[in-house]
């Protein structure tokens, strides 16, 4: 296994500022796997959803998980929500779960001086309904992937990465 720190976990709940935090702290670099797909493809995530579907995003996350293997080394690793469904998450490094409600997630993008931006972002939050069907079905997913569950419900971007920090 290499020794990266990759954070999983539900759409909005924090995994790319608890990266920068967490890269702050450790001097590891960090980098986000929708921001890779997005070079990659030169797409925004949202495009690639409208245009291609979700499918072909799926495609696109494994590709990058295979890069990640093969040539990323003490880096934490910031992911898309479905990011977790790659066929190598646990060779790519330790793996956090970073767990809070859908409510709590909600609340928290709607505190946001740009939430309408960050919902607009995320193609699987414009159905609310749909979206905590999804958290539903996913739950069990994210708990059996992850090496360590940490709760981010109602805490700091600075006590997460602090507890992550803990765990290394």
């Amino acid at each position: 296994m290499a020794d990266n720190i990759i954070l999983i976990g539900f759409m909005g709940v924090g995994k790319g500022r608890t990266a920068r935090e967490l890269a702050r702290r450790t001097g590891f670099v960090t980098v986000d796997t929708d921001d890779l797909i997005e070079t990659m493809v030169k797409k925004k995530i949202r495009r690639i959803f409208a245009e291609e579907g979700e499918a072909r995003f799926r495609e696109l996350e494994k590709q990058v998980a295979r890069w990640l293997e093969h040539h990323v080394q003490q880096t934490i690793v910031s992911t898309g929500g479905g990011f977790f469904m790659v066929g190598n998450l646990q060779r790519l490094g330790r793996v956090f779960y970073l767990h809070s409600s859908v409510e709590g997630i909600l609340d928290a993008i709607s505190m946001h001086p740009k939430a309408k931006k960050k919902i607009k972002k995320r193609p699987l939050l414009q159905d609310l309904d749909r979206a905590r069907e999804l958290y539903c079905q996913r739950l069990p997913l994210y708990r059996r992937a992850a090496d360590r569950e940490i709760n981010v419900e109602g805490r700091t971007i600075d006590e997460v990465a602090a507890e992550i920090a803990s765990c290394l």
